[in-house]
């Protein structure tokens, strides 16, 4: 009979052996023949526990000595993040096979990256953090580099690796400081620590290198230099993979920390938050404008959005995390969508980023232009898309929670930043028709998906298809 512990961690078990089986199943006898069958296995066992963990999954539970914590908050976030990695696996396919990128080595480094993510946000220690948190990015270092003969891709890897290290220092001399100052590396006795909201001057530093190691898995201004050429330079599905899964995860992970270890002094920690949703709402906003090249302005799009949601983390309340939960998971569906789009832009079979490159694009393709239009117009807030409601959900967050200052910075960081996406409208609408036309797109698995994204965006104003309960739930659990 399997032990509680086990079975507690059953979902990440499976993933972890399937992934280390493909690996060495694929290494003894058919390689990369079979990377398109092991892509889709991949992807299906994931929304098979996906579906796992968020309809059988009841209660909170803790295993391993506290080590792994399995509640509700847990659960949202990793039905989110074994969703939106198997969608980005599925969109992958043609456009990794089409280039000769498609490696019998690509779903289990995604398979694995994923375990990681699991494990950080059901952490309930520093050391299964770590441990989480370095599982994930060291297979997201591969990933980014996996186009082995173009310099771009090859950067992008060194430059994610090397900025992730120095994250990883910062992090685990936070870790080392918290443990020294507490005597513990539970998040349950480090809690014990800061009981009436004293917190010792040691204890509040090793937090400070904590939150910074963190913002940098968020790419929250100023840690978020490595993002724009990590976005450029990764092979596209790889980018948005980068864009939507480890978003949720660190996201998860950023609350669970302040939260389980560190939910007794909100006063502290809050005003560190609040900065950093300033700053990466307005630096998103504002460097956006002069991109041309649409993967490096969806990096500054994801600066900014993370801003966003880490306002709704500022706020410190039941309601701040169930905004932020709210905002990461429109946020994931939009970027799919968007990334289906970018998938199809190309000329003569090979990928274009030029934005001008859309130029009358709605002339030629009405059906994605409106697709595409109605993704843009909820990015950028503008109601009644799903979008606009989950920015409202954060700044609602943030005014309830005192912070009225931040509502307003958002709301301005919100209207500055709307300009950029407008670009890419006007562009597909009213631009210049003079240039050469992209190639014709076929309906297919990328259009399927930008039309599903699109449709959620319009019809999910009506219930948030559930998932607004969902992360009130979720947050409920967490904040207690």
């Amino acid at each position: 009979m399997l032990s509680a512990d086990l079975i507690l961690i059953l979902p990440e078990i499976v993933l972890a052996v399937f992934a280390m089986l493909m690996l060495v199943g694929a290494v003894y006898t058919i390689k990369d023949g079979a990377a398109s069958l092991l892509l889709w296995l991949t992807a299906g066992l994931m929304a098979v526990l996906a579906g796992w963990i968020g309809l059988w999954g009841a209660g909170a539970q803790t295993g391993f000595g506290g080590l792994f914590i399995e509640d509700g908050f847990a659960r949202f976030a990793k039905v989110t993040i074994l969703l939106s990695a198997a969608a980005v696996l599925v969109m992958s396919e043609g456009y990794m096979k089409h280039r000769d990128l498609l490696r019998f080595e690509y779903p289990p480094l995604v398979a694995l990256s994923a375990v990681g993510m699991m494990m950080m946000v059901s952490a309930g220690d520093l050391m299964s953090l770590y441990m989480g948190l370095e599982l994930q990015s060291l297979a997201l270092y591969v990933v980014a580099s996996l186009r082995r003969d173009s310099v771009k891709s090859t950067e992008a890897g060194l430059k994610y690796f090397v900025l992730g290290a120095l994250s990883s220092g910062l992090l685990l001399y936070g870790a080392s400081l918290v443990y020294g100052y507490s005597g513990t590396t539970l998040f349950s006795g480090i809690i014990q620590t800061a009981q009436g909201g004293e917190v010792s001057l040691g204890l509040l530093f090793g937090l400070v290198f904590l939150i910074s190691g963190m913002a940098f898995k968020v790419s929250a201004v100023p840690f978020h230099m490595w993002t724009p050429d990590v976005y450029e330079g990764s092979p596209t599905p790889v980018t948005a993979f980068f864009a939507t899964t480890p978003k949720v995860a660190a996201m998860g992970l950023f609350a669970r920390v302040l939260h389980d270890a560190f939910g007794n002094a909100v006063s502290d920690w809050s005003q560190i938050i609040a900065l950093l949703s300033l700053l990466s709402m307005f630096l998103g906003a504002v460097a956006a404008i002069g991109q041309t090249n649409i993967k490096r302005l969806m990096a500054f799009s994801s600066i900014a959005h993370m801003g966003y949601a880490l306002m709704g983390l500022a706020a410190g309340t039941v309601l701040g995390v169930q905004a932020m939960l709210v905002y990461m998971a429109i946020y994931v569906t939009m970027n799919v969508g968007t990334f289906a789009f970018i998938l199809t832009m190309q000329k003569d079979g090979q990928p274009v980023t030029d934005i001008a490159s859309l130029n009358m694009f709605a002339k030629r393709e009405p059906g994605r232009a409106l697709a595409m239009l109605v993704l843009l117009f909820s990015l950028a807030g503008v109601p009644p898309m799903l979008g606009f409601f989950g920015k409202f959900y954060v700044l609602r967050a943030a005014y309830e929670g005192g912070l009225a200052w931040l509502a307003v910075a958002g709301v301005v960081a919100s209207v500055i930043g709307a300009f950029y996406y407008l670009r890419i409208v006007f562009y597909m609408y009213f631009g210049d028709d003079s240039g050469e036309a992209l190639d014709r797109g076929k309906p297919g698995i990328l259009w399927g998906f930008l039309m599903a994204s699109a449709v959620v965006m319009v019809l999910g104003i009506v219930n948030m298809f559930g998932v607004e309960g969902a992360a009130a739930a979720a947050a409920a659990t967490l904040v207690n």
